[in-house]
């Protein structure tokens, strides 16, 4: 039971100090599940966020789950779930109650482009660092590189490039080509 609240009480630490998406959470998930309490590897983590992109439903909630059901089983799931949840609960609710008779205001849409450029730059600070788990090798830069100009150029969905590139990662590893 000890486990289960300290699975909540992490991610719902991370659900209350994220800003910005499920993206703007992979600083905050980096630190606290790698770094922090060693619950997941970088390599682990990238996989948990390229998985949740591809299944229904919220990326840091699908991670969340992912991360919550390794250490303990469905129940930690759940538990992880709700954590990740439930800060966002209650300050939306909160502030659905607030925004309207403030949005309007200079400050108040000055603040909120001050976030938005503040959650780029963690993002760009996570990508980054799962970026040495995640290009090592030559068939790395060819899969990074085919799913930028792809994700750059084209309308394709996201789900469609996880895909393929996994396809891609699985016949250079039966074909005999090194790790990607």
């Amino acid at each position: 039971m000890k486990e289960l609240f300290n699975l909540f009480l992490t991610f719902a630490k991370v659900g209350v100090m994220t800003f910005g998406g499920g993206y703007a959470m992979l600083p905050v998930l980096q630190r606290e599940i790698v770094e922090n309490k060693q619950w997941a590897t970088d390599e682990e983590l990238t996989d948990y966020f390229a998985i949740g992109q591809c299944t229904p439903g919220v990326i840091a909630v699908n991670t969340a789950t992912f991360i919550g059901r390794k250490q303990k089983g469905i129940l930690g799931g759940i538990a992880a779930t709700l954590g990740v949840v439930c800060p966002s609960l209650i300050i939306i609710s909160v502030l659905a109650g607030l925004i309207g008779g403030f949005s309007h205001l200079a400050w108040v849409q000055h603040a909120f482009a001050g976030i938005r450029v503040c959650v780029c730059v963690l993002i760009f600070n996570a990508v980054l660092k799962l970026w040495k788990s995640a290009v090592k090798d030559a068939w790395g830069w060819v899969i990074f590189l085919a799913v930028l100009g792809v994700s750059l150029f084209t309308p394709l969905s996201p789900v469609l490039c996880v895909l393929s590139a996994a396809v891609i990662g699985i016949a250079v590893q039966t074909t005999g080509g090194k790790k990607a």
